[in-house]
């Protein structure tokens, strides 16, 4: 069954390159950036700190196609950042691997019947760290991985903000790491000795939101909500909330201010959170045909 899910995913995306490959029906974007912060002191420094070089990117972009009634929606988001302290070696100070594709059908103005795949991971190891003991592993990448798919319907009502409701959309849980219970006792919701749980009856709700609050302002905020249906309660609900406040400074430097609120009992019992600001280069090229 896994097997045949998986394919079906794969077949929903090929299905689409039937399309008109003519680039007018399609609108592109794209942004790369890159920040560095660096700080040194002297031994004798009496004010106190701690030298350091922390490093982070970004490369965000999408691909759009639309024509008479029919659209294909693509996002690809991948973040990844870290930094080194004295005595403390490296660190992870951001790590995301999003994956997004969509087929739409247009109902009504505002209105799509879609089927959508997406798939949310990371690059690198991660690990907490006890004080006076080793650190410990407790994820890496495809440990865990979420890979869904979802059948439903996406309602726009302006150019800058969406929402899907997607009544069916099963999901692929994957911690490829068996070891990592030891750490994570809830081991992201898979049976221990196993590396996947898919959860079949289960609905996802997915808003997204893209403004320009000013020229050189940009607000940006993905909402993901997911909740399995046959084991369903308030506190069963996952939900995951990124937001990211960017604006340009010069046609190529940028300072941006980024944070994750994540809920999901089967990782811990608490509210995750991670806030970043960062300074450093952007390259964009805005949406266009």
């Amino acid at each position: 069954m896994k097997k045949l899910f998986v394919l079906s995913l794969f077949f929903l995306v090929c299905a689409v390159q039937a399309q008109d490959t003519d680039t007018t029906y399609w609108k592109r974007s794209l942004k790369i950036g890159l920040n560095f912060n660096q700080a040194a002191f002297s031994s004798n420094w009496k004010a106190g700190g701690v030298n350091s070089i922390a490093l982070g990117s970004l490369f965000q972009t999408t691909a759009n196609y639309e024509k008479d009634k029919v659209s294909w929606n693509n996002i690809v988001d991948l973040q990844f950042g870290v930094v080194r302290n004295q005595g403390q070696g490296v660190r992870k100070t951001a790590d995301l691997l999003f994956l997004d594709t969509k087929v739409g059908r247009n109902l009504s103005e505002k209105w799509d019947l879609f089927a959508a795949v997406n798939f949310i991971s990371q690059f690198a190891a991660g690990y907490k760290y006890p004080a006076n003991e080793p650190r410990q592993k407790i994820s890496d990448f495809l440990a865990p991985a979420f890979l869904t798919a979802a059948w439903g319907f996406d309602y726009k009502p302006v150019d800058y903000f969406h929402i899907r409701f997607s009544p069916f959309a099963p999901r692929l849980t994957i911690v490829n790491d068996t070891s990592l219970y030891r750490n994570v006792p809830q081991n992201y919701g898979v049976e221990v000795g196993e590396k996947t749980r898919m959860e079949w009856l289960a609905t996802q709700i997915l808003a997204e939101l893209d403004k320009n609050l000013a020229d050189n302002l940009n607000l940006k905020a993905r909402y993901l909500l997911f909740a399995n249906l046959e084991t369903f309660g308030f506190k069963t609900i996952d939900h995951r909330l990124d937001v990211a406040l960017s604006a340009k400074i010069t046609k190529y430097i940028d300072v941006s201010l980024t944070g994750i609120i994540l809920y999901d009992s089967d990782q811990d019992a608490n509210i995750q959170a991670s806030q970043t600001l960062a300074l450093g280069l952007l390259y964009a090229i805005p949406a266009k045909k």
